[in-house]
């Protein structure tokens, strides 16, 4: 195993603190709060040196291996959590039907998943109380400063837990499906990108999509159950 993978995967984890958050649904004016347990956040989002080494392709551009990886869907994400914790000997989170269209997820399963929606937005307030956790410019990567594409990640200032990049440079899937009376299985992605407004790269800021959606300013960013 590379010295970078191994990094990532077994050393680089922040410890998340238990605690509380609440979340709101502007769509239906609405607002409730969760739970936090103690749980493992990467620092940053998945790169495409990382995905590319554990799906056995390559993925961005050969020379910028610290890019965020993007064009992935939610199921992409599921997939890949499951074959890195199979790869470092962990029990993986999903089962997936063979038709890909169900996934259950085993809470009680040791190995990497994605974040849900609380627990993102819980880390990426990191005990502060605004919109966001520091000035937007110093934190993020938007459409005023992005220059019109994705950058490495690390690179902007990290919220008081130690996260990059929460805010800005990619979207983050989170594993929650966003309201499946109206929307059906659309899951919720969270953080704002380099094309996003302003407007758009908030803690609170929602948004979803079909499992199987695509694009080029959409990651995600691993998650461990402690």
């Amino acid at each position: 195993m590379s010295n970078e993978r191994r990094s990532y995967a077994e050393y680089l984890m922040v410890t998340i603190p238990a605690g509380e958050i609440e979340l709101r649904d502007d769509r239906i004016k609405t607002t409730w709060t969760a739970q936090i347990n103690s749980f493992l956040l990467a620092p940053v989002p998945v790169t495409t040196a990382i995905y590319s080494s554990i799906v056995h392709k390559t993925v961005g551009p050969y020379d910028k291996p610290q890019l965020p990886v993007v064009d992935v869907s939610w199921n992409d994400a599921i997939l890949f959590c499951n074959l890195l914790s199979r790869h470092l000997g962990l029990q993986e989170c999903y089962s997936i039907s063979d038709d890909g269209e169900n996934v259950v997820w085993n809470r009680e399963a040791n190995g990497y998943r994605l974040p849900m929606e609380a627990e993102w937005q819980y880390a990426c307030k990191a005990g502060t109380g605004g919109y966001r956790y520091g000035e937007l410019d110093e934190i993020a990567w938007y459409d005023e400063n992005s220059g019109g594409m994705v950058h490495q990640v690390g690179q902007k200032r990290p919220n008081a837990w130690g996260l990059h990049d929460m805010l800005g440079n990619v979207w983050e899937w989170c594993w929650d499906i966003y309201d499946e009376k109206v929307y059906g299985s659309y899951r919720i992605f969270r953080g704002g990108s380099w094309a996003e407004e302003a407007r758009g790269c908030g803690a609170t800021c929602r948004r979803r999509s079909h499992p199987t959606f695509r694009i080029d300013d959409l990651g995600f960013r691993l998650a461990r159950s402690l």
